[in-house]
């Protein structure tokens, strides 16, 4: 009788023990913004409002643009929808507004994670956190110090656009550069 007890004994704790072993591992946790993989070449409707924004001379934009644009000689980069990586068309804006800050190295700034007006309040909140860390990430690795880098999410609630459609969306899917005093 205590041979059973034992062995019995014995295969549930090799069961435990295999049983903790295919749980999964902590991941490492890191600040790497996401990459973009190179997929099918965006439509040209996604093209559109990328190339249309960045073709808008100063005078054309919205009171609300044109602040965005020029405060501190920082622009503005946009997202494609649901993602936080920084694309290859905003590289450019992210060297310019690095070379900036590194020319500026008393100034501060705040990134401000902006989103469209699709999904959940909580989602986008979380949406427009990983839009501002991943673009502080890409700033601390051309060089600029993180200590001069804020992050706020406004989630969907800071639209710079109020239309229901693609064009629209494009605008208010961006992170924003603030010089703070």
């Amino acid at each position: 009788m205590k041979q059973k007890q034992m062995t019995y004994f014995l295969v549930l704790f090799i069961a435990g023990l295999l049983t903790l072993w295919g749980c999964p591992k902590k991941t490492e946790v890191t600040t790497a913004p996401e990459v973009q993989q190179e997929t099918a070449a965006p439509s040209e409707a996604q093209k559109a409002p990328v190339q249309q924004a960045a073709s808008t001379t100063k005078p054309e934009l919205k009171a609300e643009e044109r602040a965005v644009v020029t405060a501190g000689g920082l622009k503005p980069i946009y997202f494609d929808f649901d993602k936080s990586f920084i694309r290859k068309d905003a590289e450019s804006v992210m060297q310019a507004n690095a070379e900036w800050l590194k020319t500026n190295p008393t100034a501060k700034v705040r990134i401000e994670g902006n989103c469209d007006e699709r999904g959940t309040i909580e989602y986008n909140q979380a949406l427009g956190q990983r839009r501002s860390t991943s673009a502080k990430k890409y700033l601390t690795d051309m060089g600029v110090s993180a200590s001069r880098i804020s992050l706020i999410s406004y989630g969907k609630e800071k639209p710079i656009c109020t239309e229901h459609n693609e064009t629209c969306w494009q605008k208010n899917r961006r992170d924003d550069f603030v010089v703070q005093k």
